[in-house]
């Protein structure tokens, strides 16, 4: 059966459970405040996948979805929900791409959860690439995004995942298998404390500027004080 539109839009995501997301936030916030400031990332998220025309949007969520978050996001149609199924990040995202292309989809991307600035441009620019493997470099050594087009590439083999070498070694696997790759802008995620303080002055600058910008995420940010105590 075909799919409805080529194009396959997928987002890695943790469910929001308090304590379970974004653990390295906790010297710089308590955990109940790490948890909303998440879902804040996934509104964002949202809004930007659902932005993207003529693509179909996914969340991939791991490793539950016991905080009901993306079952109230699901109500309207529009957001398909899967777990995600794999031993590590890189057996999940081949599992998430194989499947996606096996209902028909040409094209399929997968991002993060945690970039709540990312412009959907960069999502766009990856669609459109007829290369095999797309990648979107992030400032912390991973990426931001990946896309295939048409079948999976086997380049996760080998990754020590939640390092600084992911990008390295997903290019030299890339670099193994003889396939097309388009790189895109450099962007960030949010894991760290300077990370997070980087995001506020980013919304901040792009809210004076009235850029469209992560609105659920600076309306929640705004107020804090970011400053580690003395």
């Amino acid at each position: 059966m075909a799919a409805p539109n080529k194009n396959a839009l997928v987002i890695f995501a943790k469910d929001p459970v308090e304590g379970k997301v974004k653990t390295r936030l906790q010297s710089l916030l308590d955990i109940p405040t790490i948890c909303q400031l998440y879902t804040r990332f996934l509104d964002d998220t949202l809004k930007i996948g659902f932005s993207v025309p003529r693509t179909d949007l996914f969340a991939g969520v791991y490793p539950s979805l016991d905080s009901g978050y993306f079952d109230k996001a699901a109500v309207s149609g529009k957001l398909q929900l899967f777990l995600q199924q794999g031993e590590n990040l890189g057996d999940r995202m081949q599992k998430a791409f194989a499947d996606r292309f096996n209902e028909g989809y040409e094209r399929v991307v997968i991002i993060g959860g945690d970039s709540p600035t990312l412009p959907k441009g960069y999502i766009e620019t990856a669609f459109d690439c007829d290369r095999d493997v797309v990648l979107g470099p992030s400032t912390d050594g991973g990426y931001y995004l990946i896309g295939m087009n048409r079948r999976v590439v086997d380049i996760f083999e080998g990754v020590n995942w939640g390092t600084e070498r992911v990008l390295s070694q997903t290019l030299d696997r890339i670099r193994e298998r003889a396939v097309t790759l388009e790189l895109l802008p450099v962007w960030y995620d949010v894991d760290l404390p300077d990370e997070l303080r980087f995001l506020k002055t980013h919304l901040q600058v792009m809210n004076y500027s009235g850029v469209e910008h992560a609105s659920s995420t600076w309306e929640f940010l705004s107020p804090m004080n970011l400053e580690t105590p003395s």
